[in-house]
């Protein structure tokens, strides 16, 4: 083992590679013919974006690639930093380019997501300028979380958690330069099930393993010995190697099939591996609004109701309000009418022309637009039979669209359904 006295340097900087084949895992992506590789050997580097959950690799394959190339390597934190580290990297980029070594740059940004839309659209420029090439790195998917024109522009690389056998490899190499003693098999077997995949979370606690070892001067870590020193840390967040995506979609899909058992372990199980509970109090809100709808209004107001709750009492007390919504959310009728509505609206929207307002809808707050005829022959519904002006148009004049909210036979959507039949029909007989 090391010296005490030798200057401190964290494990994972120690081990982290050199070179391509020196990587562990991500084969898929680094192997021989595949992109990555291909990329590396190209002597082109390009813009691209590095998703994948937490201790997979990301921030070594972007050093990797500078190195690769010889470019400036400009780490940016999208937790930390903001507008004014982007102008410092695009100065120091051309400083860079425009220097005696016209050396290339290379921009990672960490957490990528963690930016708002107007931080990665000042990237925009000068990715499309060549001034340097853009690294992006999330653990959420970029589809959702990066802006489409920086997505445009950049390729996604979907990086895949740490095997059991890249993992034990791990503790081989920390166990060569000596930074830990030796492991019983079942103690290396349990480190690897905690790591679950993250390369970063195994570091660390072979580095916490190693202190403890060194101040007990113990030459084994035996399991027994590891239970007792880290305890409570050793819950295994995801036993099946699932990804955090993939726990969320399974807490989804159980409470969109409304079976509460199975709704409320998803739920406990991403509380026990350490998921912030204000996360999955947005998640639950999304369910409420994506999959119940109308046809139970008041989930969407107890979804925020929990939130709030959440907010006020904290952990552990606040997760039971959140628990109460996961089950009725799992328990009341489900539509997703407004879900496919709303979409169906966008996605035609999108490739209709921009119609104009006909004049009826318009308002005329000025004598001259009462003249141009802004809101003639509007009728008021409150002055018609019924608050209802049947007949009356809504939309843009020549759009003969299909109706886009479709009410299903469930819950209070049922009756929303009657509602708009007979409302429908009195426009057909107006």
């Amino acid at each position: 083992m090391a010296s005490p006295s030798a200057p401190h340097q964290p494990l994972a900087e120690r081990l982290r590679p050199k070179t391509l084949g020196e990587v562990i895992g991500q084969q898929h992506l680094l192997g021989p013919g595949m992109p990555l590789r291909i990329a590396f050997e190209s002597g082109q580097p390009h813009s691209c974006i590095l998703w994948g959950p937490p201790g997979t690799g990301k921030t070594t394959i972007a050093r990797l690639m500078a190195d690769a190339f010889d470019a400036q390597f400009l780490s940016i934190s999208a937790v930390l930093g903001g507008v004014k580290d982007i102008r410092e990297a695009v100065e120091r980029a051309t400083v860079a380019r425009d220097g005696l070594e016209q050396r290339r740059t290379i921009v990672f940004v960490d957490e990528v997501h963690r930016f708002n839309k107007s931080q990665q659209d000042a990237f925009l420029p000068h990715v499309e300028s060549g001034l340097f090439t853009f690294i992006g790195a999330t653990t959420e998917n970029p589809s959702f979380e990066v802006n489409s024109a920086l997505l445009s522009r950049a390729a996604v690389y979907v990086l895949q958690p740490l095997t059991e056998d890249d993992l034990k490899q791990i503790v081989v190499r920390a166990q060569a330069i000596r930074a830990v003693p030796a492991i019983e098999d079942a103690a290396v077997d349990r480190l690897v099930a905690y790591a679950d995949g993250d390369a970063r979370r195994l570091l660390n606690t072979l580095e916490t393993l190693a202190v403890a070892a060194t101040a007990e001067k113990l030459d084994t870590i035996a399991d027994a010995w590891l239970l007792r020193v880290l305890g409570e840390r050793m819950r295994r967040y995801d036993k099946g190697g699932e990804q955090f995506y993939d726990t969320i979609s399974a807490l989804h899909k159980s409470v969109r099939g409304s079976d509460p058992d199975a709704s409320l372990y998803w739920f406990v199980r991403m509380l026990d591996g350490g998921a912030d509970p204000r996360y999955m109090a947005r998640r639950l809100v999304r369910m409420a609004s994506e999959d119940i709808g109308l046809a139970d209004p008041r989930a969407l107001r107890l979804a925020l109701d929990a939130a709030e709750v959440y907010e006020r009492l904290g952990t552990p007390e606040g997760e039971l309000a959140l628990a109460e919504c996961v089950i009725y959310l799992a328990m009341a009728p489900k539509s997703n009418a407004v879900y496919k509505a709303y979409n169906e609206v966008r996605a035609f929207i999108k490739k209709d022309g921009t119609r104009p307002v006909p004049m009826h809808l318009r308002n005329a707050p000025t004598k001259l637009m009462k003249e141009l005829d802004y809101g003639k022959g509007y009728r008021y519904a409150h002055d018609e039979q019924d608050g209802f002006a049947a007949g009356e148009s809504y939309l843009p004049e020549g759009l003969n669209a299909p109706p886009f909210y479709r009410p299903v036979e469930r819950g209070l959507e049922i009756r929303i359904a009657e509602k708009l039949r007979e409302l429908r029909s009195r426009n057909d007989k107006a």
